[in-house]
């Protein structure tokens, strides 16, 4: 270009000059964009070397393409000078607009600092203009500003040697360079900003896969999962309400995955364990409730709920991992009866019926303000538990001392020798007469017949409600809540008269007869007290029958 004569400028020059620029701008990479600069700068500046200096992210200037000798591009390619000698660069020599110019006769003193350079012979000056080989020229590429300026920022230097025609750069050439450089700076960011977009979309692609990957992870885990699982609502108005199931759960409950969308938890739990439900927390609760089936059944299932956001800061989901611990409950349940009832007979055992009568006693005195607290630990202790009918009575130590028994119904008994209407808990103490021969004569195992034959005629003799237990041996003892002093006498006559019916029993006929005593339970009495009262009735109630009647009664 510098031979064209100034200021006529050959047309062929400037589509050199277009070319280039386009051919740094529609480079594709950034790599490809820094060799395309440093290629326009020989092909259309008309200079022999030219190299792309590019600021890294720790400040130097790391050579990053080189254009016009093969041999000096193998030597100083990718090594890097530091800011501090470029800055001494840029600071000194003559300023040709925005170009650095440092001739000969002052870059001697940067020959020996650490910025790569490569050294070119050449003849000595011949005339003012004449380029010498030691001679340098740096043209510096800020980053474009908001407005189409520079910012100020620094990305990289320009430096050319040698130019084709042997003489320093005119007005046209240094305007040209000028240009080139402010053009290359552009093109440069742009190609940065490219990459960075690259490099962005490459990551969010593969963080979109991972997600996707993560999700189906979670759908499949989700819905092949062996046990339930459950998403619901978490918060407002709808809390609770589900929102998806998987197979599992559909299965354990006989429900369609459809149908389950119409219910909240709150709808499905029995309602004896809605508390339970209630008391357990969102985040790491833990519950073990009963769920309800289609056909009207319950399940019995432990339920482990944790929270998950849809989003950093989307809507939150409770997810509940259902457990089905029907079985585990079933041997609960069956070691605890076997704890409370007798093996032989199914009935109540002796613990069972003290627990049974002691919950429905009070040790409170007759005044409602004195010693409450002390007659309750006397009688249960402070954390006595007692099961009744179904019924559950907790006497637990955080109940108030007073007005602790405001809900019990207290039990009375009759008065003695008549039948004043008073309607009190009848203990009935039933022994066997004549259940030793029967063991002695035909063997246990006929004994045995006969007590489960007792015992069944028995349980078939009371009422729903009342309790027939087996308190050892050939004792039983029927509580009869609600009865009379007539009553109570009536049931044990209609017992007896089941009871001596004949009994098969091995093969042959055999019969027992039975004694009652008739006790009446109130409160101020021990369960064992009671017990003892009317045993004591049983036995005088015994021995005022002649022998020969006892059995046939």
């Amino acid at each position: 270009m510098e031979t064209d004569s100034e200021p006529y400028v050959r047309l062929a020059s400037l589509r050199q000059l277009h070319q280039a620029m386009a051919d740094m701008n529609k480079a594709r990479s950034l790599a490809d964009t820094l060799q395309a600069v440093a290629d326009g700068v020989v092909q259309a500046l008309g200079y022999e070397l030219a190299c792309v200096n590019l600021v890294g992210p720790d400040g130097d200037l790391v050579v990053a393409a080189f254009a016009g000798n093969p041999a000096a591009e193998a030597l100083i390619t990718g090594r890097s000078g530091s800011r501090a000698s470029w800055d001494r660069r840029l600071n000194m020599g003559e300023q040709w607009g925005d170009l650095i110019f440092i001739p000969h006769t002052e870059g001697w003193v940067l020959d020996d600092d650490d910025v790569p350079q490569w050294y070119t012979d050449g003849p000595a000056p011949r005339f003012e203009d004449e380029w010498h080989p030691s001679d340098r020229l740096f043209a510096p590429m800020y980053a474009p500003g908001p407005q189409g300026g520079s910012s100020g920022e620094l990305i990289g230097v320009l430096s050319v040697d040698r130019p084709r025609n042997g003489r320093r750069p005119g007005a046209w050439g240094r305007e040209a360079l000028q240009m080139y450089a402010f053009q290359a700076a552009i093109a440069i960011s742009n190609a940065r900003l490219r990459s960075n977009m690259q490099r962005a979309l490459v990551r969010l692609e593969r963080d979109q896969q991972a997600l996707r990957a993560s999700e189906e992870s979670f759908r499949q885990a989700f819905e092949y999962a062996p046990s339930g699982m459950a998403i619901a609502e978490m918060g407002g108005d709808q809390h609770g309400r589900i929102l998806r199931t998987n197979d599992a759960l559909c299965r354990l409950l006989g429900r369609r995955a459809s149908a389950m969308r119409r219910y909240a938890f709150s709808d499905l739990v029995h309602p004896e364990d809605i508390g339970t439900l209630l008391r357990t927390s969102a985040e790491g609760g833990r519950a073990e409730l009963r769920l309800g089936r289609r056909d009207g059944t319950y399940v019995w299932v432990s339920l482990r709920n944790s929270v998950v956001a849809d989003a950093a800061d989307g809507p939150r989901f409770l997810l509940t991992h259902v457990e089905d611990i029907e079985e585990r409950k079933r041997r609960e349940l069956q070691l605890a009866h076997r704890a409370s009832h007798d093996s032989l007979t199914g009935l109540p055992n002796s613990a069972e019926l003290r627990s049974r009568l002691a919950a429905r006693l009070c040790q409170r005195p007759q005044s409602p303000h004195a010693g409450v607290a002390d007659a309750m630990d006397a009688a249960y202790g402070h954390s006595a538990v007692f099961d009744s009918g179904g019924h559950t009575f907790d006497f637990g130590a955080a109940v108030e001392p007073y007005g602790a028994f405001d809900h019990h119904v207290h039990a009375v008994a009759p008065e003695d020798g008549r039948d004043d209407g008073t309607k009190g808990l009848a203990v009935l103490f039933c022994d066997l007469d004549g259940f030793k021969s029967i063991n002695d004569r035909f063997g246990h195992n006929a004994g045995d017949a006969v007590l489960i034959e007792v015992a069944r005629r028995l349980s078939g003799g009371v009422r729903d409600g009342d309790t027939v237990a087996r308190l050892g041996g050939d004792e039983f003892v029927i509580l009869a809540n609600g009865l009379g002093r007539a009553d109570a006498q009536d049931l044990a006559v209609r017992l007896r008269n089941e009871i001596i019916q004949p009994i098969r029993a091995e093969g042959r006929a055999v019969r027992v007869g039975a004694s009652f005593g008739i006790g009446w339970a109130h409160c101020g009495m021990t369960a064992d007290e009671v017990l003892k009262s009317a045993d004591e009735r049983m036995y005088v109630e015994k021995r005022s029958r002649p022998k020969q009647h006892r059995r046939a009664g």
